[in-house]
């Protein structure tokens, strides 16, 4: 009994040590990985090769495949090109498993020393996150060797060597029994380390520990389906695709198992070998058929999840996908991605006001203070995303990104509510009173309004790039809207004093009016304090203004 725990805790141990390798790395390299993936998509050999690369430094097709699939996901690759990338993820995970079944024990103690001291010293920094990986991989070394220990241990009992006598192979249930171990432990590369382990001490006969690599491979592709279940239909597509790849190439593979191991078995050595450059072996074969029908592929799962024709602001497909969540510097991204979708409702909104004091058009107004819902719902969304992302997996950089998103959103989020607020009052004060603006007031209301809207616009592409030319632009732009704020509302009482009817009718309007644009104006100028701080560009004092300039609620969700 105590055999089977020991060989039970050695499993659990590799499987935690596979996950530790994974998020420490990326952790250390998630930016960077996306970078390598997005710009190596030209053509399909280098899409694969990326995949390769890629997953051999993750230890998991499957975080391959959530990062690929946000990708798609967010429109930056084609499906085809996603799924090449796939193909060579496959084998970049069982490249690793090749060299994990190396005789590299005497790693073991010294990854895991090395990784101790190094996450203890430095844990909140990317040395620590080093260390973490080097922990993971000492973990697993160690693991499979006491896998094959207590394996080892078991095979001499007389109960276990009946049971293995009574068994037969099944090729259907070995892959089955495969497919659910990997989704069981969310890793096809220990399920197959383990098999090879379990393998090589007799514990199962060889042809089943091949079944059982078929089923690991398969476990692999419905890992990545189930991770994306909830995601929308361009995520789901690439791993649907990667699960085709494996079906039909466990289906070309499994009437060639008893050809393999008749003509290739004898020539591989130990039956660790074997297991495992069987799996090298299956993955190479399904990258080198289908690579060159990624396309068709693509077109067939295009057709079994069709991307719905939405378009619209309540009814498009959202980039907030929970998948990748699991990935912090896609998850950035996703959430980098909605902001901007709040941003262009809250222009859809700015320029409809202009139209709206034009135009006296009561039913636009009340379409677009709805369009302050869909605003509000959008920060909610988006702030709640957020906040399950896991902090200490970001890293410095990926940390003011978190920060920046956030503030933005409430910018924005505040915008929306004093525009609405500002429709309101037109409609209470002009419209349906029946008023209008002088001639000179309706210019300088015009004036400041696309003033404003330029500088939303150049508020979001700070945002988005980060630049801090721009920024400091944008900065600029505060000083002269408030000038030229002050000279209107003086301008106005000018009118007053001479007594022109309409700048008296809608005096408290206008005066009310080119305050809140000076408002919102503020708002969108804070878009640039993160930025210039982040680049040192900014005094101190200067940032301390910004938050007292943005309003309490700017201050208190700080």
């Amino acid at each position: 009994m105590i055999q089977l725990l020991n060989l039970l805790a050695a499993i659990a141990l590799l499987i935690w040590g596979t996950h530790m390798v994974r998020t420490g790395m990326l952790r250390v390299l998630g930016a960077n990985l996306r970078a390598v993936l997005a710009h190596s998509v030209r053509n399909r050999f280098t899409a694969a090769l990326s995949g390769v690369g890629v997953t051999a430094i993750l230890q998991s097709s499957t975080a391959t495949s959530l990062i690929v699939s946000s990708f798609v996901g967010q429109g930056l690759i084609a499906l085809p090109s996603a799924l090449a990338v796939m193909l060579g993820a496959d084998i970049g995970t069982s490249v690793m498993a090749v060299v994990f079944s190396r005789d590299l024990s005497w790693l073991s103690p010294l990854f895991i020393l090395v990784g101790v001291v190094l996450f203890i010293a430095r844990q909140s920094t990317t040395v620590g996150r080093v260390g973490r990986v080097l922990i993971g991989l000492g973990l697993m070394l160690l693991a499979l060797q006491l896998v094959s220990a207590s394996a080892t241990v078991l095979t001499q009992s007389a109960t276990v060597k009946a049971l293995l006598a009574s068994v037969s192979s099944d090729i259907l249930s070995e892959i089955l029994v495969g497919a659910f171990l990997a989704v069981l432990s969310y890793s096809s590369l220990a399920i197959v380390l383990l098999t090879a382990a379990l393998a090589s001490t007799g514990v199962i006969p060889l042809p089943v520990a091949l079944g059982l690599v078929l089923g690991a491979n398969l476990g692999s592709g419905l890992l990545g389906v189930l991770t994306t279940l909830k995601s929308n239909i361009q995520t789901r597509q690439v791993p649907l695709g990667n699960l085709f790849f494996k079906i039909l190439g466990i289906g070309i593979a499994t009437p060639l198992l008893g050809l393999w191991l008749t003509h290739v078995r004898p020539y591989l050595g130990d039956t660790a070998t074997v297991v495992v450059l069987f799996h090298l072996s299956f993955n190479v074969m399904v990258g080198a058929i289908f690579l060159g029908l990624t396309g068709t592929i693509g077109r067939w799962v295009e057709l079994g999840l069709p991307v719905p024709r939405k378009n619209t602001v309540a009814g498009r497909q959202r980039h907030l996908d929970v998948s990748a969540l699991a990935t912090p510097s896609v998850a950035i991204s996703c959430a980098v991605r909605e902001s901007m979708h709040q941003a262009d409702v809250v222009e859809t909104m700015l320029r409809g006001l202009l139209q709206v004091i034009k135009t006296d058009d009561e039913a636009l107004a009340q379409e677009l203070e709805k369009m302050d819902d869909t605003v509000d719902e959008l920060y909610s969304d988006i702030k709640y995303y957020l906040t399950k992302i896991s902090r200490e997996a970001l890293s410095e950089s990926e940390g003011r990104r978190w920060t920046d998103i956030i503030s933005f959103t409430i910018n924005m989020e505040q915008i929306g509510d004093i525009i609405e607020r500002v429709l309101i009052d037109i409609e209470d004060k002009k419209i349906k009173p029946g008023r209008a603006f002088s001639e000179a007031g309706m210019n300088e209301i015009s004036d400041l309004h696309a003033r404003l809207v330029n500088n939303l616009r150049l508020g979001m592409s700070v945002f988005l790039n980060g630049n801090v030319r721009d920024a400091q632009k944008l900065l600029e732009e505060k000083t002269r809207f408030r000038d030229l704020e002050h000279a209107y509302a003086a301008a106005h009482l000018e009118r007053l004093a001479v007594n022109t009817l309409q700048s008296i009718e809608t005096s408290s309007l206008h005066l009310d009016l080119i305050s809140d644009l000076k408002r919102i104006n503020s708002h969108i100028c804070s878009i640039a304090y993160p930025i210039l701080d982040s680049a040192g560009a900014l005094a101190p004092n200067r940032l301390r203004h910004s938050v007292l300039d943005a309003g309490p609620e700017f201050t208190a969700s700080k």
